[in-house]
């Protein structure tokens, strides 16, 4: 009996498994451009910037201006930036809605469809907006930072603590960011 029970978790864990997907076999199609993105191939230079968001969220509209200035300030220090929409599908009304934010925002940044949440889901993105900072290691990708971009998603003028600049600004010197990880706040991520 221990025998069977031995060789049907081992069954189920190689399956499991199987259904895992790794960042280099996830493929996202950008909005914009209606290009198809391999997300591991945009982990280059000093990391790889994921912002999950959505138009429908009062946050992440809260946010628009600092990330602007985020991307202005570490675009140009090798960081690319990439928005990540898990609440649209991929058809060509959602492709527009997504496109002309991106126009008229002055985002200016690829803005990714993940329609079927898989990326969303394999880092277990639970708010939005919330970032994931990845970055290339001797061994791989490694999450550097993940959570909320500051202190005060509401009010810009109030931040005292600034966890995504302070993320980045010790990857460029070479150092591992502290924290690594602050609870996102905001809209919900809505499962499908």
């Amino acid at each position: 009996m221990k025998k069977i029970s031995l060789a049907l978790l081992l069954i189920l864990f190689t399956s499991l498994s199987l259904f895992a997907q790794t960042l280099q076999e996830i493929n996202l199609t950008d909005a914009v451009t209606g290009k198809v993105i391999n997300i591991q191939s945009q982990v280059k230079g000093n990391g790889l910037v994921l912002v999950f968001h959505s138009v429908a969220c009062p946050f992440a509209k809260m946010y628009e201006a600092r990330m602007i200035a985020l991307r202005s300030k570490y675009q140009n220090q090798g960081f690319t930036f990439i928005l990540v929409n898990p609440e649209v599908s991929g058809n060509d009304a959602d492709k527009t809605v997504l496109r002309s934010y991106i126009d008229d925002s002055g985002m200016k940044m690829p803005y990714l469809i993940d329609e079927n949440q898989v990326l969303s889901k394999h880092f277990k993105i639970t708010k939005i907006p919330e970032v994931i900072l990845i970055t290339p290691g001797s061994e791989g990708t490694i999450i550097s930072y993940r959570g909320a971009l500051d202190n005060n998603p509401q009010a810009e003028s109030a931040v005292s603590e600034k966890y995504l600049d302070r993320a980045m600004d010790s990857i460029l010197k070479r150092e591992s960011p502290l924290p690594s990880q602050v609870r996102a706040v905001g809209c919900n991520v809505r499962t499908f």
